[in-house]
């Protein structure tokens, strides 16, 4: 598939051009004149008719929200809130008669103008998620005016959507309101993006839109609360309940807006005399410092790192059950999911939310303080957040660690390339929660370290500190971006913008190079493959690295503009190695045949992360070749935790040939690996592959290791030598508090358990909340396949609730699932016994056991077809 370098054309372009061929006809064509064309006769063909594409504007400003006062209480019984809203606004340029306010699923009882200090009321109507208020005069841009808004939130009757990244866009969530459940805090917490915070105040929700605001919320006097900006005072009230009032005086957008609610402890930090708090559930106050400690040293690194100070007066992060995101970065108070909710013994084995955290507190810059005008713009608030998180690896665990974190990022985004491509600047998407996805996070957190490494560090992030500077506490939209970018640097980037945010798809790239010995020169040859026809022909600057003996390089930069180029080096020797994409900065498909002997070099002497995983991976199904097997032994030692792993797991080749030489080697990194990861993986490989009474020591010693990684690892890798010691074992960890050691457990008696071990299964399902519960359903389902028909149904049942009342979609399917695979294998089981009686019956023998069991299996089917259409 070779492609000459030929023009992309875009719509305006092909539109001037034939404007110009247009115009040349007319002057210089000496054929007869063109016939005249009577417009008011003229009759095109229905199906001719042009059909206007989708644009997704940003939100026309008829009016600005200059501050918005809410005054809010609840009823917890039936969900909902009471409020009363205060809202100061002026006509953005035009003047008004009219206010249009987003209000989602409330009931209105008073819609009034504040004038002379006297409140009138107003006529208005309200459907279709919207308050159209007529207000008392026609209103300039010169003028100021008052609307208060009594009202209530309804939220459980409000018809909700959502997204894969934003599950439900319902706003306002009461959880466990009445406290039945026992084993969940009663909260209150809300979700703004992207227009669901119009559910509990009236509001124009738009990113766009800008506003300071304060809240008084009334609680019960045994509530904390959480909102954005400053606690100022709190007011004990007669009738046992407390009002804090919140006030934030800096503008923002109102789908930042938050509140959050519950019996919540408040663990307190500080960065540069700013109050920094973490509120968690009083069960994780001792644990909550190793959880978020890092803020203050993410403030002050993003701070001095962009040249522009933490804007907000606080930081506050607040834990929320039932969450249906990962976490959201209301300013000055990220609400973040239970998954956060980690032990310091769990946490030995890998922070779960450290990513998280880095990527919502970037947004206090990134989302926060500019925020995207548009949600086609969105790549503005959460390509950089996810580019925050890079940063923060980068700086805090080394390039290793965030070139890996890019490397499963970049992988996140060609698994969803596969099934679709689209513009990172999306005009034309047709419902904007679909903005969520793998482009506008892990796509274009890859093009701005592009165009890191293309315009340098320093003028990278002096580009970035103007674009904060210029436009703090406005909207923009990608081109304010560019522009930044292009007064820094004094060059003109559209080439780089066009190509990475307004246009889909990704180069496709085969690199190939010979060697002249007799010129001394090599001979790169780089081909773009992509079809042209959807995706650009890229510019890309890109250095390629030539190495020689003994790990001695010369670089080279090039820039690829054709779709089939060439490039001459010269060389006194022939390399070892070319290594194209030196930095590993391209986000691309790349189509390279490199020998064994060049993987094994490039193993040794490229330094980075990719290199080496290249090179790993190119040794799959070569451990036979020496060099191949000696290069994996090297990366038993390597300097990145997850290539140790990765060498671990690529000696499973050859695991029984060099028993005698692994094993021990494992058994050592088993116990020294100062990586849990890295001595889990290695106890894991040795209970695969080989047997003995030494390892069974090993494991009972590694059950006391205190990592759950290790000590999970270990479990597993006992029962796996001796399934009743195995399940001895299990036995006496069935109170250990960690879901690796809950899920070990659940494994091996999935495996070798019985009817006995059903109560462990139904003990634990209160300790898996959100996403986690998945696992847990899938483990009981593979327990349930070797019960009895009685226990079977027992846990059909609790499956049945987690289909109806489940805290997401996927929890809800995946229990629908479970019970729909015990139903088809009870038809099997139905359908072996007919033919097996048939067969009885045919050679006249008894078939009364027969006829028995298929009666048995026939009553436990239509019992579980029951159970599967109640949980529908």
């Amino acid at each position: 598939n070779m492609y000459k370098t030929r023009f992309i054309v875009t719509p305006l372009v092909a539109l001037s051009l034939v404007a110009c061929v247009s115009k040349k006809n007319k002057t210089t064509s000496t054929a007869a004149a063109e016939p005249v064309i009577n417009l008011d006769t003229l009759v095109v063909k229905a199906d001719s008719e042009p059909k206007q594409k989708i644009y997704r504007t940003s939100n026309a400003r008829m009016n600005d929200i200059l501050h918005t006062k809410l005054e809010v209480r609840f009823d917890w019984n039936n969900s909902w809130l009471f409020g009363k809203a205060t809202i100061d606004l002026k006509p953005y340029f035009y003047p008004v008669k009219q206010l249009f306010l987003n209000a989602r699923g409330m009931e209105i009882y008073k819609v009034q103008v504040l004038k002379d200090k006297v409140y009138y009321d107003l006529k208005y109507t309200y459907e279709h998620d919207s308050i159209k208020i007529d207000l008392d005069k026609e209103y300039t841009r010169n003028d100021k005016y008052t609307v208060f808004i009594d009202y209530k939130s309804k939220p459980e009757e409000v018809k909700t959507g959502g997204s894969r990244a934003i599950s439900s866009d319902k706003g306002l969530y009461f959880i466990n309101p009445k406290g039945e459940d026992k084993n969940k805090m009663p909260q209150i917490w809300t979700q703004g993006e992207t227009q669901s915070n119009s559910v509990w105040f009236p509001t124009i929700d738009s990113p766009n839109e800008r506003m300071t605001d304060e809240i008084y919320i009334t609680v019960d006097d045994k509530y904390t609360t959480l909102s954005n900006g400053d606690l100022t005072e709190q007011i004990k009230n007669q009738d046992g309940t407390r009002t804090d009032h919140w006030k934030m005086d800096l503008p923002h957008a109102p789908y930042l807006v938050m509140m959050g609610i519950g019996e919540y402890k408040v663990v307190k930090d500080k960065w540069k005399g700013k109050e920094v708090n973490y509120y968690v559930e009083k069960e994780y106050e001792q644990y909550a410092k190793s959880i978020f400690g890092n803020t203050p040293e993410m403030l002050e690194f993003y701070s001095n790192k962009l040249g522009v100070q933490y804007a907000w007066s606080k930081y506050s992060q607040i834990v929320a059950r039932d969450y249906v995101s990962g976490a959201m970065e209301n300013t000055s108070a990220t609400l973040h999911g239970d998954f956060l909710y980690q032990t310091d013994r769990e946490i030995l084995d890998g922070s779960r939310g450290e990513d998280v955290i880095s990527h919502e507190l970037f947004h206090q810059w990134f989302g926060d303080l500019v925020t995207c005008e548009s949600w086609s713009n969105l790549p503005l608030n959460e390509s950089f957040a996810t580019y925050g998180e890079y940063l923060w690896e980068e700086y805090k665990y080394g390039l290793d660690a965030a070139d890996a974190h890019s490397y499963n990022s970049r992988i996140g985004y060609f698994a969803e390339a596969n099934q679709k491509q689209a513009d990172l600047i999306r005009f034309d998407v047709v419902d904007r929660e679909d903005m969520f996805d793998g482009h506008s996070y892990n796509k274009g957190g890859q093009v701005l370290h592009m165009l890191r490494k293309y315009v340098g560090d320093d003028a990278f992030f002096a580009s970035l500190k103007l674009y904060l500077e210029r436009n703090k506490f406005t909207s923009v939209e990608i081109h304010n971006l560019r522009l930044a970018f292009e007064e820094v640097t004094g060059e003109d980037l559209n080439w780089f913008f066009n190509q990475w945010f307004l246009s889909k798809g990704h180069p496709d790239i085969d690199i190939n190079y010979t060697y002249d010995d007799i010129h001394k020169q090599i001979k790169l040859t780089v081909k773009q493959l992509q079809d042209f026809s959807k995706t650009p022909l890229y510019k890309l600057p890109v250095y390629v690295d030539v190495y020689f003996n003994e790990g001695k390089k010369q670089r080279e930069k090039i820039t690829i503009t054709q779709a089939r180029q060439e490039f001459i080096f010269n060389a006194e020797t022939k390399p070892m190695l070319v290594n194209f994409d030196a930095e590993k900065q391209l986000l691309f498909k790349k189509h390279e045949t490199k020998s064994l002997d060049e993987s094994v070099y490039q193993y040794k002497y490229a330094p980075l992360f990719l290199d080496r995983l290249e090179a790993l991976n190119a040794f799959k199904g070569n451990l036979g070749k020496p060099t191949v097997y000696e290069t994996v032994k090297l990366a038993l030692k390597d300097k990145w935790v997850d290539h140790r792993k990765l060498a671990i797991n690529l000696l499973q080749e050859i695991a029984a040939e060099k028993e005698s030489e692994l094993k021990p080697m494992l058994v050592n990194i088993a116990k020294t690996d100062e990586k849990s990861k890295v001595r889990a993986e290695a106890i894991e490989f040795l209970a695969k592959n080989y047997k003995g009474e030494d390892l069974s020591a090993l494991y009972q010693q590694s059950l006391k290791d205190k990592s759950y990684a290790v000590m999970a690892a270990s479990l597993s890798a006992l029962a796996e030598l001796d399934a009743q010691a195995g399940l001895a074992k299990a036995k006496e960890l069935e109170n250990e508090n960690s879901d690796r050691i809950r899920y070990a457990v659940m494994d091996i008696y999935a495996t070798h358990g019985n009817d006995s071990h059903n109560a462990y299964f139904v003990s634990q399902k209160d300790n898996f909340t959100g996403f986690e519960t998945i696992g847990f359903l899938n483990m009981y389902a593979a327990f349930l396949k070797k019960c009895s028909d009685e226990t079977v149904l027992s846990g059909a049942t609790l499956m049945r609730e987690y289909a109806k009342n489940g805290s997401n979609v996927y929890v809800k399917y995946y229990a629908q699932k479970a019970i729909k695979d015990q139903l088809n294998r009870f038809q099997d089981k139905e359908d072996e016994l007919t033919v097996k009686l048939e067969a009885i019956k045919k050679a006249n023998g008894d078939a009364t056991a027969t006829q028995q069991l298929l009666d048995k299996a026939m009553g436990t089917k239509a019992k579980l077809k029951d159970i599967y259409n109640a949980a529908q």
